[in-house]
């Protein structure tokens, strides 16, 4: 993946952001073997978050798309300061969590935004097997968490 992951973030305007300080006691990423997993990652953009409350009601959908985009940007920046992106041979799984509110059932339209990133910077190696979850609640009234689990060289 050499560098490739660095161009695509280029092409698209996007920059690899610091890695989110842990809001408890965890750890952002680890490495087991030839795997990184990340910790459930939110919408940041410089400590803020992108926006708040469920989906459906006071998040539009596109909205949500997008800090699903932003929290894969998030995660990308968490396994890189574990194993370097350089180093992903592909992203193996994205799980993806949205604060819905009553009624809303788009959940994996939402989840899009992480998928179509990973898709933009990894091509063919960042398709994945994933989970798009509707949950009632988010941590700090997030409208959308996701993680990855990333294949290392």
């Amino acid at each position: 993946m050499s560098e490739i992951w660095r161009k695509n973030l280029e092409r698209l305007g996007l920059e690899l952001p610091g890695v989110a300080a842990p809001a408890g006691a965890y750890i952002p990423a680890l490495r087991s073997g030839q795997l990184v997993y990340t910790s459930g990652q939110l919408p940041f953009v410089d400590g803020k978050l992108f926006a708040e409350g469920k989906v459906g009601a006071e998040v539009t959908p596109e909205q949500a798309k997008e800090a699903a985009k932003l929290c894969a940007l998030n995660a990308l920046a968490a396994v890189h300061d574990v194993a370097g992106l350089d180093a992903v041979v592909r992203i193996v799984k994205v799980v993806g969590f949205v604060a819905s509110a009553p009624g809303f059932n788009d959940q994996p339209l939402v989840i899009n935004g992480a998928s179509e990133l990973l898709g933009e910077v990894f091509g063919d190696a960042g398709k994945h097997a994933r989970s798009a979850v509707g949950v009632f609640e988010l941590p700090r009234n997030t409208p959308v968490e996701v993680e990855i689990i990333a294949e290392i060289a």
